[in-house]
C-alpha cells in the first residue's frame, strides 16, 4: 500500500489529457478543479478495486479479473458504464490477440531465417571441404 495519500493520485498529465478530451474546445479548467477531479478519479479507482477484490475473494481467488471489475461496477450502481466498458474490453482483447499473432509471425520468420542461414553455412562448409579434398587430390596426383 502507499505510504502517503498523494501517492495514490493518478498522474496530472493523464488527468489533464482526459479532461481535455472530454470537454469541448475553448473550455478552461482551473488548477483547483483539475486537482479535485484527480482526487475523485483516484478515490473511484480505489473503491472499484476494493469492490472487485471482494468478488475475487468470494470466489477464493487472489487475482482480480475483468468479471470482478464488471461486477464491482454494477454493485457501485454504474450500470450505464457496463456496455461501454465491455466494448472497450473486447477491443483490447482483439488488439492483444493481433499483437500476439504478429509477434508469433515475427518469431517464426526469425526462426526460418536462422534455419536458412544455418543451411547456407552448412552448404558452404561442405563445399569448402569438397574443394579442400579436390585440392589435396590434385596435389597427390602431381607428386
Amino acid at each position: 500500500m502507499a505510504e502517503r495519500p498523494e501517492d495514490l493520485n493518478l498522474p496530472n498529465a493523464v488527468i489533464t489529457r482526459i479532461i481535455k478530451e472530454a470537454l469541448p474546445d475553448g473550455v478552461n479548467v482551473s488548477k483547483e478543479a483539475r486537482r479535485a477531479i484527480s482526487q475523485a478519479a483516484s478515490v473511484f479507482v480505489l473503491y472499484a478495486t476494493s469492490c472487485a477484490n471482494n468478488f475475487a475473494m468470494k470466489a477464493k481467488r487472489k487475482t482480480l479479473n475483468a468479471g470482478d471489475v464488471m461486477a464491482a461496477i454494477e454493485e457501485m450502481e454504474f450500470e450505464r458504464f457496463l456496455q461501454p466498458l465491455q466494448e472497450a474490453l473486447e477491443a483490447y482483447k482483439k488488439s492483444q490477440k493481433g499483437k500476439k499473432e504478429a509477434s508469433e509471425l515475427k518469431r517464426k520468420d526469425r526462426e526460418r531465417k536462422a534455419d536458412d542461414d544455418n543451411d547456407r553455412s552448412r552448404e558452404e562448409d561442405i563445399e569448402e571441404e569438397q574443394d579442400d579434398d579436390e585440392g589435396e587430390a590434385e596435389e597427390e596426383v602431381e607428386n
